[in-house]
């Protein structure tokens, strides 16, 4: 008798072991924070990105995963804990990963590849484990150039982990085939967003690191009220609107063949973005809270209004992927962020991030004023 098709079930809600991964995956966010914090330069920017390109990248490998796998049964949920303690292993490692524990970083980083190409080859249907065989080749081949650039250090380490990142960035959608794998549309975009709203609370909690021992005064509490308010705004960018929602409806709408895709276009690339702002801000608040009145240092003024602009012109570019909205605003908003460095350099910090959460709010507010009557219209 021939075999039988049997359609797969959509994958539900994110579960809590889901969850609790990302927790995990964030501390990664915190520790690329304190690379900008230590090293206020260009090279510290070059050493974050090549390390946020490669982490995530593996991390959109355990979302492609468990929307594929649940973590259903003790075997897969302990080799779910196993790639999460690669995690934070790697995340230890992060600080230094450029002058003394890129072995480190590149053993964590094979130990988190190793477990993730084991559950997705053996768990899932056949189907998609023959999709993944050749993501899984370039996934180890990008591993081992991790390890060998850190391993060799110095400016090996800077090429090799370029290279890793362009191969499977660049690479994988040129050499491999993804129709074969399977989108659950709800459980992806839902997966995604609260990674961001994780580390989106990493800027909360960059000011409570700023804040430590320092007194509860009014100046204190006025940019503090100012960071979280920069912080909403982030929020409000990525999930105000109904982002989220319809870019659910998208994917549910596009072929099963097409998700891959806009799975990978969408929330590949331009969330290193997203969370490359996101650390940007958060580095630029951890000193801007205990100098509130004082003025910033170029480094920290450019964090600040580089990070905002990047998290915006990233969120354009993941919408124009997806098809969703009409983000025109937010690329002049992008262009004004970057018009806020004077006010750090010349006034202060806070004078700064009150200038962004102005312009956050009004261009948001004017956003909302377009849809408004399209949406009457419509009706």
């Amino acid at each position: 008798m021939g075999s039988v098709n049997v359609p797969r079930s959509e994958p539900g809600r994110v579960s809590t072991l889901e969850l609790f991964f990302d927790l995990v995956f964030v501390f990664t966010i915190t520790q690329l924070t304190t690379v900008l914090v230590r090293e206020p330069n260009w090279r510290g920017v070059l050493q974050v990105f090549l390390m946020l390109a490669v982490i995530w990248w593996m991390y959109g490998g355990y979302a492609w995963l468990t929307n594929a796998v649940p973590p259903e049964g003790l075997n897969r949920r302990l080799l779910l804990l196993g790639g999460m303690a690669g995690f934070l292993v790697l995340a230890l490692s992060i600080p230094r990963a450029f002058a003394g524990t890129g072995l480190t970083f590149g053993l964590a980083y094979m130990v988190v590849i190793g477990v993730h190409g084991g559950l997705f080859i053996r768990a899932s249907a056949r189907t998609v484990s023959m999709a993944f065989r050749g993501v899984a080749r370039i996934n180890a081949v990008a591993a081992l150039l991790v390890l060998i650039g850190g391993i060799a250090g110095g400016t090996a380490e800077y090429i090799l982990w370029a290279a890793a990142f362009l191969l499977t960035w660049f690479g994988t959608p040129r050499l491999t085939d993804d129709s074969g794998f399977q989108i659950g549309p709800a459980h992806f975009v839902e997966r995604h967003g609260l990674v961001v709203i994780v580390a989106i609370g990493e800027s909360i909690v960059a000011i409570g690191i700023g804040a430590a021992g320092l007194p509860v005064n009014l100046s204190l509490v006025a940019v503090s009220i100012l960071g979280l308010a920069l912080s909403a705004c982030l929020w409000w960018v990525y999930f105000g609107g109904g982002g989220d929602s319809e870019a659910e409806r998208v994917m549910t709408a596009a072929a099963p063949a097409d998700r891959p895709r806009l799975a990978l276009q969408g929330y590949g690339f331009p969330h290193i973005g997203i969370l490359l702002g996101i650390v940007g801000v958060a580095a630029a608040e951890k000193r801007a809270v205990g100098h509130a009145s004082a003025h910033l240092p170029t480094a920290q003024t450019l964090y600040l209004a580089g990070g905002i602009a990047v998290f915006l012109i990233s969120d354009v570019v993941f919408r124009r992927a997806l098809g969703i909205g009409r983000p025109r605003a937010r690329v002049a908003a992008a262009v004004l962020a970057l018009a806020t460095v004077p006010l750090g350099l010349a006034v202060s910090a806070g004078a700064q991030i009150f200038a962004l959460v102005m312009l956050l709010a009004v261009t948001l507010t004017a956003e909302a004023g377009v849809e408004r009557p399209e949406e009457l219209s419509g009706a």
